[in-house]
């Protein structure tokens, strides 16, 4: 799927392990105040991923959700990623290249930066992502963020810390401390018990892959299958443990309070030998509230020959429609399914062949603006708008690229996006997802789109 770096320097492994057959994970209004996150139960999901990294280079902050009018359109926010520490722990901190505590909750925003127009002060506990979702969340109620841990990037540790009974009971024990009861290393003035309380609604687990390759450095073990529906079922008892204890204490204050529910999803992949090699689907969907199914980087700009990325039907190939029925077909229910849609492209240089550019030998992956063969849509629509390069689609499979005879990306734009939300709602689907929101222009069109396309159950 996705890593957690700066850039996406993972899609060319994600190539090859995708060519063996075994995928790895991958216009608005802002007076639009009638939230459909205010109503979820009565929506289709629309999860969108917000990047910790992304407020540097991207300059993509969390007010940004609230100006392009996204926020009003999600029901959830994953953040992206938690990580998860040699010795099998939730941890942040500032360690180059594995945490980043300043992102999360130290960097103080000025008042043009933040959600409520108020600057943070030197003294405030909680400052960075962290305090901007709280003030989008007091913005937009009805709308959850969730923790998500791993990503491809930080998967590294995940099948150490669910090896045992003994340590998936410690792991958990200490994502819920950090994340859920908010209890944040001491940074400064920043940080302390209970310091982030009630910001996070849940958790995604985001394990690139049980049973089967990842990253470089990722380990995976046979047992990791068995291992990740126990590790499910401990996250879905602490936290239910959890809602009840704090439910009893408001009781206790006088208050007459029902537990909260915490939710729980997962990132799933595509591949079917990925699939069975890491998922006994029918046990895990008893725990999980829904799954975001990957539904790109099917083809990536690491492989020798263009492709689709994110097809919705592809005869023989990976595709979106081949996904929903992997996991149909193996006990999970359609209900509980988020169907993954890509706000970049993949893109691929040196084509030759000719005709529309698909499936044709390419040199390199693409230049592009922050990491080669990678480019958010919002650029990819400048490309479109240039003149330089033809759309093609692909009407009856749901897919669209773009070619200018030498270079090709291929993406989704509102069009395809429109025909995928006809998919979600003729199939009973759960809802939509989004890697990531960044790539998004800055009047959401993409999210528009999808809302539009979804629109009320």
């Amino acid at each position: 799927m996705r890593r957690r770096t700066l850039s996406r320097l993972a899609i060319a492994a994600c190539a090859l392990s995708l060519a063996a057959g075994m995928a790895p994970a991958a216009t608005a209004s802002t007076s639009h105040s009638g939230s459909h996150a205010s109503a979820s139960s009565a929506t289709y999901k629309r999860v969108g991923y917000f990047t910790q990294w992304g407020v540097y280079g991207r300059d993509f902050q969390v007010k940004d959700l609230d100006t392009s009018g996204a926020a009003a359109k999600l029901t959830h926010i994953n953040y992206a990623f938690g990580n998860v520490s040699a010795d099998g722990k939730c941890f942040t901190g500032n360690v180059p290249g594995e945490a980043d505590a300043w992102a999360d909750y130290v960097r103080p925003l000025d008042a043009a930066g933040s959600v409520d127009g108020v600057a943070d002060t030197d003294t405030q506990p909680l400052a960075g992502n962290f305090n901007q979702l709280r003030e989008l969340k007091a913005k937009h109620p009805g709308l959850k963020v969730l923790i998500s841990l791993g990503g491809w990037s930080w998967s590294t540790h995940f099948s150490d810390a669910a090896r045992t009974a003994a340590s998936r009971k410690a792991f958990v024990s200490s994502c819920i401390d950090l994340y859920i009861k908010g209890n944040l290393p001491v940074d400064g003035t920043r940080g302390g018990e209970g310091a982030a309380a009630g910001l996070f609604d849940g958790v995604d687990i985001d394990w690139e892959w049980p049973g089967s390759a990842g990253d470089t450095d990722t380990v995976y073990r046979p047992e990791d299958k068995r291992n990740f529906t126990a590790l499910a079922h401990e996250f879905r008892t602490q936290l239910d443990a959890y809602a009840k204890s704090t439910a009893k204490t408001a009781k206790g204050h006088g208050h007459g309070a029902k537990p909260k529910h915490y939710e729980l999803s997962a990132f799933v992949p595509t591949a079917p030998a990925k699939i069975d090699a890491g998922f006994d689907v029918r046990r895990i969907m008893r725990d999980f509230d829904f799954v975001n199914l990957q539904g790109y980087d099917f083809h990536v700009s690491g492989e020798a020959t263009t492709a689709q990325q994110s097809a919705l039907y592809a005869k023989g190939d990976f595709s979106v429609d081949q996904t929903v029925r992997e996991w149909i077909e193996r006990g999970a229910p359609a209900r509980k399914l988020v169907m993954g849609m890509p706000f970049y492209g993949q893109g691929w240089t040196g084509v030759t062949g000719g005709g529309d550019g698909l499936g044709q030998p390419a040199a390199a992956p693409a230049p592009a603006t922050w990491a080669a063969g990678y480019e958010d849509y919002k650029a990819l629509k400048k490309l479109a708008e240039s003149g330089a390069y033809t759309i093609h689609r692909d009407v009856r499979n749901g897919h669209a690229w773009l070619f200018d005879g030498t270079t090709l990306w291929t993406y989704d734009d509102p069009q395809v996006l429109r025909t995928k939300t006809a998919y979600i709602r003729q199939h009973g689907l759960g809802g939509a997802m989004f890697w990531s929101l960044d790539g998004d222009t800055d009047d959401g069109e993409l999210m528009t789109a999808v809302d539009q396309g979804l629109g009320q159950r």
